[in-house]
């Protein structure tokens, strides 16, 4: 599967994050202004949010990340996500649902 542009976008702001570290402290003190630099393009980012960059490199450490709770209110499913929502497909982003048991049992034993 081909990476989509964000997801390339992201990779390479990773990989230079990894091999550099004056670039990964930028990224953390201004992180859309430091993103536009590198990328030479202007983000479209929403209004009243911001965008925090944690430094999640110490291997002694295991992160988690809190999401926001999703206001359902506000989602359009397509009608292919509306099939798979109605049992028409039991696809989790490639994994089975036994793949998907296992991967997150194992993450479980980790506590």
């Amino acid at each position: 599967m081909k990476n989509t542009k964000t997801q390339e976008i992201l990779q390479s702001i990773i990989t230079k994050a990894w091999q550099d570290e004056t670039f990964k402290q930028e990224l953390i003190a201004n992180p859309l202004k430091t993103i536009e630099k590198l990328t030479g393009e202007k983000l479209n980012f929403p209004e009243g949010k911001k965008m925090v960059v944690q430094d999640q490199t110490n291997t002694s450490k295991i992160y988690l990340n809190i999401p926001s709770k999703l206001n359902l209110d506000d989602v359009e499913l397509s009608e292919e996500q509306l099939e798979a929502v109605a049992g028409g497909n039991d696809e989790n982003n490639g994994f089975t649902w036994k793949e998907f048991e296992a991967v997150v049992s194992g993450f479980f034993k980790l506590f």
